[in-house]
């Protein structure tokens, strides 16, 4: 029996006692350590048979960190078994050892990761940015980073109910997250009336 198969069960002797893990939709997914990322990838490769590197990426979630995942898959036997592992960094020390070691193919996946969350990748053989333009400043998928095209141009689409001639009630206005007041940041700084943030 290939060890997969016993998973989410035994996910502490696969991939130590701090590991957790869950099954849904056909996808297993396990929780390490940061500092059990290599490891956790080895044992997938090696121990799973999961040879397939399919992504890796990482998503912010505010006041916990980034939330590193890598997908990978085994094709043993015929059967597709897909794992994604995940691990979470703090916004303040957003840094895992590189995974070109076990996977060659996370090469591109750490440098595009790395450009748009900020996370590094030590050791890592050449990472230079990959998709943004020379000189570009900040990390564009954070959820701190500014929209600042909503500010140079507005958001296109219909009016909200109140700001047409038609009267009506006026609704409170306020701004999504990620874009800023126009009044405090960009080319109309102070020169419009204060937005409400929602």
């Amino acid at each position: 029996m290939n060890a997969y198969d016993g998973l989410p069960d035994s996910v502490t002797e696969v991939f130590g006692p701090d590991a957790t893990a869950e099954h849904a939709y056909d996808l297993l997914t396990v929780d390490v350590p940061a500092d059990a990322w290599i490891s956790a990838l080895t044992t997938a490769r090696d121990r799973l048979g999961c040879t397939y590197f399919d992504w890796l990426s990482a998503v912010d979630e505010p006041g916990t960190g980034f939330r590193v995942c890598a997908h990978v898959v085994s094709l043993e036997g015929g059967r597709v078994r897909r794992l994604l592992l995940r691990t979470t960094v703090p916004h303040e020390a957003a840094v895992l050892p590189t995974a070109v070691g076990v996977y060659a193919g996370a090469g591109w996946h750490e440098r595009e990761t790395h450009e748009m969350f900020g996370v590094g990748f030590t050791g890592h053989p050449h990472l230079v940015p990959l998709l943004l333009p020379e000189g570009f400043e900040g990390h564009p998928l954070r959820k701190d980073f500014v929209l600042a095209a909503r500010v140079a141009k507005a958001w296109p689409g219909a009016k909200e109910p109140g700001e047409s001639e038609h009267g009506g009630p006026k609704r409170r206005q306020m701004l999504p997250p990620g874009v800023p007041d126009p009044n405090e940041w960009g080319p109309l700084k102070g020169q419009l009336r204060a937005h409400a943030q929602g």
